[in-house]
């Protein structure tokens, strides 16, 4: 059974458009301001995100790259978690993920690295995912192992985690030793019936994932497995733990996702959290369910590193 204090976050996630004094979801469209929605998004993290006791943060630019690993007290300097932040491929930033990414450290106990990849509409396909592969080759080129480097990421973050693998796998360079993907967003053609009969229960704004898939995608098809990796060779992939919210437009994503990667015989797994929202084991502690999916997260990281 759903636990309360869950409803009652989740509710005032979904409903957050009345707390501001709107009627209405707020609506995207392709007149929206890509830069005052990034502002917004800086501006929460600045005024919510709080950094995690017993977390050192350290600026690294990796073949120009500015990216920022967060260190929790006792971690292994010789494993570490690739941590590849969410926003729609339009906003994201080491500054706006800072807070999740020091919990998500501090809750795994290994050193995490996010990173600042170029964004849409300025930077469509594929300039995130070049940025990603040039910080993972950083990171084996200077003092790491592939087999000591976890790939996780939320969101569009989740769905760029796993383009990466098939990116990795392409251009034959050693594969991490598994892949975490929260609420992955794996199908830029926004296809499946989630984004229809989920929107008005989610927390994004109505028609956001057609907007950004229109700015991400640019010239390219959407299809292309690098921009949904739900349509690419899933053979030969690591183990991946995949969580998906149910109530979220891009529930189906992972599911699908992760059935295909089952029938290509990849180890993977996957957890639908009934009546839950996107990306929820990020709240953790907030409430049960979350906790028990970070957790879930957790073990999964130390039984790959």
């Amino acid at each position: 059974m759903q636990s309360l204090k869950s409803r009652i976050f989740n509710y005032m996630l979904r409903n957050r458009h009345l707390f501001q004094g709107k009627f209405r979801k707020e609506t995207f469209d392709f007149n929206t301001s890509i830069e005052k929605f990034r502002a917004q998004c800086e501006k929460s993290a600045d005024r919510h995100a709080k950094i995690m006791a017993g977390v050192e943060i350290r600026e690294e630019t990796i073949q120009g790259i500015h990216a920022e690993w967060l260190i929790p007290e006792g971690a292994d300097p010789q494993k570490m978690v690739l941590y590849v932040h969410g926003g729609g491929y339009v906003s994201g930033s080491c500054n706006d993920h800072r807070g999740f990414v020091s919990k998500f450290a501090r809750f795994c106990g290994f050193s995490n690295l996010v990173y600042d990849y170029r964004l849409a509409p300025e930077h469509p396909f594929p300039a995130a995912l070049e940025d990603s592969v040039t910080v993972y080759k950083g990171l084996l080129d200077k003092r790491f192992n592939a087999t000591d480097i976890i790939i996780a990421g939320e969101s569009a973050g989740g769905g760029l985690t796993l383009a990466l693998l098939l990116a990795l796998k392409e251009r034959h360079i050693s594969l991490p030793a598994a892949a975490v993907a929260i609420s992955p967003w794996t199908d830029l053609t926004c296809s499946s019936d989630s984004y229809s009969s989920k929107n008005r229960v989610s927390v994004a704004p109505l028609n956001s994932w057609m907007v950004f898939s229109t700015y991400y995608a640019g010239n390219h098809p959407a299809r292309s497995p690098f921009i949904s990796p739900l349509f690419g060779n899933l053979e030969s992939l690591p183990p991946i733990l995949i969580n998906s919210g149910v109530d979220d437009e891009l529930y189906e994503d992972g599911e699908q996702f992760y059935k295909k990667a089952k029938a290509a015989g990849v180890d993977v797994t996957f957890r639908a959290g009934t009546g839950m929202v996107h990306c929820y084991p990020l709240l953790a502690p907030m409430f049960r369910e979350a906790t028990a999916a970070m957790d879930e997260i957790c073990a999964f990281i130390h039984k790959h590193l």
